[in-house]
């Protein structure tokens, strides 16, 4: 009974407390009815805007989920690694494409913007209040401005998804409807679980979200939309110029929706950035170096409107406060200096996506991937296909970490892939795999 784990439990605090580690310790069971919310302050003797606040702090760390009529349940699993648990192991010896890393050798050495930012520091260290680096401000402001982003206030995060939860938690509320890519980015639909988000698949095809699709959800009354604009994982997508003018047209009916633009795909991709930004009130892009320049080197350059650069920097002044300066002055020396080859890199990526793609399109396998370091191919079954390939020497991802509703498929990475190893992969992949046809992911 829930009375026992709401011993001595005053505050919504303690019985939220009271709740988790009984969750965490095994006595309440994944998929446990919790009582409803006037019971459990009768039980607590505190009054239902207390019980009420206890159930909405449960719901904000991915403990319980409410189903409506249904009540208040304790989750399946912890949303943190609801994803993250579908995962492979790799044995010795097998060709590991399953990870979605970039080519080390394809990025730069960090010594001299290192030996950069070091000098910099030396001359003037920066100290608490010192705000973003402006050099490096200046140098995304340009980029960003000669890729068509609206002028709008800049700020620095550690990477894409540290930029987004902020965003996301200050603008939205667990239960809220937000529109998300499916199959999407695996960090962002765990971080759509933890916050208590309820997610709104957005199908696609290889120039990006559809744009019927789009304005079913936002018909539907979602609150917030992510769209990645090129690189997209696992997929590959890429939005292209006419599929952005198609999704403002639908964004701008809705200006109230908060609109996210993923744009890790700068440095290392060859198609145009075709923004979407712009047609809300209120708009995040955000621009990571990760693949770029290794993701190690974790920084995002934001821009948004004001607002939304307001709520992410007041959030971030109470948590990680800044981003070590170090990494910025290396990052602005980087781009300063063009120390990254970004049309060769671009090219040595696609040589290896594209080849892939036609070697088995050849043979009669259905693969995507437009753009970035990914290859999406449909199957008939995931566990069969990951098998079969596994006993042939590769290893690839399973397409369940990034689909809510599309049908199975894998993915391969491959940023690491050498010419001569193209036919023998797609020759592997035609054997293990049952093609499956149609030109969008579900």
């Amino acid at each position: 009974m829930l009375e026992t784990y709401l011993v001595n439990a005053g505050t919504a605090s303690e019985i939220a407390a009271g709740v988790e580690a009984a969750v965490s310790e095994g006595r309440l069971a994944p998929g446990a009815l919790l009582p409803p919310v006037r019971e459990v302050a009768a039980q607590a003797e505190v009054s239902p805007n207390t019980a009420a606040a206890a159930y909405r702090l449960l719901r904000e760390r991915g403990v319980v989920e409410t189903a409506g009529r249904r009540g208040t349940r304790v989750r399946p699993r912890p949303a943190s690694t609801l994803r993250e648990e579908i995962r492979i192991e790799v044995p010795p010896g097998v060709r590991d494409l399953s990870q979605g890393n970039p080519d080390p050798r394809l990025l730069p050495s960090l010594h001299e913007a290192l030996a950069a930012a070091a000098r910099a520091h030396e001359e003037r260290p920066a100290m608490y209040g010192a705000g973003d680096d402006e050099e490096l401000l200046a140098l995304a402001g340009d980029r960003l401005r000669a890729d068509g982003v609206p002028a709008a206030p800049l700020a620095i995060t550690s990477g894409t998804l540290d930029a987004v939860e902020r965003v996301l938690a200050a603008h939205l509320r667990p239960g809220d409807a937000i529109a998300v890519e499916d199959p999407g980015w695996t960090a962002l639909l765990d971080l759509v679980a933890v916050l208590g988000l309820r997610p709104v698949p957005l199908r696609l095809d290889d120039e990006g979200p559809l744009p019927e699709e789009l304005e079913r959800a936002l018909r539907g009354g979602v609150r917030a939309v992510v769209i990645t604009a090129r690189a997209q994982n696992p997929t590959g997508a890429a939005v292209s110029g006419e599929r952005a003018a198609a999704l403002r047209g639908v964004l701008g009916a809705h200006p109230e929706v908060l609109l996210i633009e993923d744009d890790h795909g700068s440095g290392f991709v060859d198609l145009p950035l075709h923004p979407v930004v712009g047609s809300t009130k209120r708009w995040l892009l955000t621009r990571s170096t990760a693949k770029a320049f290794g993701p190690d080197l974790r920084l995002a350059l934001i821009a948004g409107d004001p607002v939304t650069l307001g709520r992410l920097r007041g959030r971030q002044r109470l948590a990680a406060g800044w981003v070590s300066h170090l990494l910025q002055r290396a990052v602005a020396h980087l781009w300063r200096t063009e120390a990254v080859d970004t049309a060769a890199v671009a090219a040595a990526y696609a040589e290896r996506r594209d080849g892939l793609v036609t070697a088995l399109a050849e043979r009669g396998v259905t693969a995507h991937g437009r753009s970035g370091l990914n290859v999406w191919i449909p199957v008939a079954d995931e566990t069969t296909a990951i098998t079969r390939l596994l006993t042939r020497g590769w290893a690839c991802a399973p397409g369940a970490r990034n689909r809510i509703g599309t049908p199975p498929a894998v993915r391969l990475t491959v940023s690491t892939l050498r010419p001569e190893e193209l036919r023998t992969l797609a020759d592997d992949v035609t054997a293990a795999l049952r093609p499956v046809s149609g030109g969008r992911y579900g």
